[in-house]
């Protein structure tokens, strides 16, 4: 039985591995192109930040490759060996559906605690990180978020345009300092070239601008464009961007996703911006999402064996509807999160229940025969 174990084991976990990793390369180019598609065209990201995000967005790609690569391989193995007539020689060796199953069992136990452990801390810590990231690009790199041709709008009182970039240097600059109340441009500057530099321990960049001309409002009467004071020309100045906005968006604009699942139990208790009912579904979500591999793997055996096809397009086709039926529920709950009338929470729960009650009668069904 030892060669048995080893012999199916072996084929579920090397399947499982090469669909494991084409199905994260897939998710976390997605999700790459998804985020930072627009910046890679049209800004100098660093590769640093690049790379950093990817392996950010991997834990949580992780979540869902590992039970749809199980779930593929068990597919793919069960369907040869049912197509070769190995099974068939097994049982007439008094080997049951059962016991052949044992490895597979202990493989799935295994990669749902991986899953749960994932879920519950290794992506949201990955999210956060990816998030701070992106922050970084904002802070630590700021030439990056000028693009040629386009307008920088990230800043609540200040916008400025850039007309090309040559290097680090901005040219073409035409730059607005907002009145927040009224909404119209207290003074817009001209400027033939500019550069920036970074001031963190004063949370703001200086844009240094060179040959540049400037209107300006009365601060009084901004309204009142006769009293606009035109053609003022200097050629270098200063032009201070603070950053302290980004700063507060970044540390109160957390996602629940980022959040652990002791903090999530914790800010369910505080009862946190009125946010309780979408942090209970995404806290039942981590829970939910980790069982996947045990129901995805009561189904694929049964389905693998009776469907006694070793085409690899077949399984994947098969795989492919299985997973999409089974995270539609979870994208549902997910989108009916702050709607307590379409019942997030047992949403959520939906697709596990459907998964295991029907894989349990099949598997049952299956070890009778």
């Amino acid at each position: 039985m030892k060669i048995i174990d080893r012999y199916i084991g072996k084929n579920v976990f090397i399947t499982m591995l090469i669909g494991v990793i084409v199905l994260s390369v897939v998710l976390v180019l997605g999700n790459l192109l998804k985020e930072l598609l627009d910046r890679l065209i049209n800004q100098n990201i660093p590769l640093e930040i690049v790379v950093a995000f990817m392996a950010f967005v991997l834990p949580f790609s992780l979540t869902f490759s590992i039970p749809w690569g199980l779930l593929t391989s068990l597919l793919l193995v069960f369907g040869r060996m049912s197509a070769d007539n190995e099974l068939i020689a097994l049982r007439s060796n008094g080997v049951s559906i059962p016991r052949i199953c044992v490895p597979i069992f202990v493989i799935t136990l295994a990669l749902t605690g991986l899953c749960f452990w994932i879920n519950a801390d290794i992506a949201p810590r990955a999210a956060h990180r990816m998030a701070d990231s992106l922050f970084e690009v904002a802070t630590s790199n700021p030439i990056s978020l000028f693009a040629a041709d386009d307008v920088v709008d990230q800043f609540p009182d200040r916008r400025v345009y850039v007309g090309s970039k040559k290097g680090n240097t901005l040219l073409n600059l035409t730059i607005f300092e907002i009145d927040p109340k009224a909404g119209i441009p207290l003074k817009v500057i001209y400027a033939k070239s500019g550069e920036l530099v970074s001031d963190k321990p004063n949370k703001r960049l200086m844009l240094k601008f060179y040959d540049a001309r400037f209107e300006q409002r009365d601060a009084d009467d901004p309204r009142d464009i006769y009293k606009i004071q035109h053609g003022i020309v200097m050629q270098e100045g200063t032009f201070p961007i603070p950053l302290d906005a980004l700063y507060e968006d970044n540390a109160k604009g957390r996602r629940l996703e980022t959040y652990t699942l002791p903090e999530l139990s914790d800010f369910i208790e505080q009862g946190a911006d009125g946010q309780v009912l979408q942090a209970k579904v995404e806290y039942n979500r981590r829970f939910s999402a980790s069982l996947a591999c045990l129901a995805f793997a009561l189904v694929a055996v049964p389905l693998g064996i009776t469907t006694h096809r070793k085409e690899t397009s077949a399984g994947f086709a098969l795989s492919l509807a299985i997973a999409f039926f089974y995270y539609f529920f979870i994208i549902v709950a997910n989108t009916f999160r702050d709607n307590a009338a379409a019942h997030p929470l047992i949403l959520i729960w939906v697709p596990n229940i459907i998964f295991i009650a029907l894989g349990s009668v099949l598997f049952y069904r299956l070890s009778r025969r």
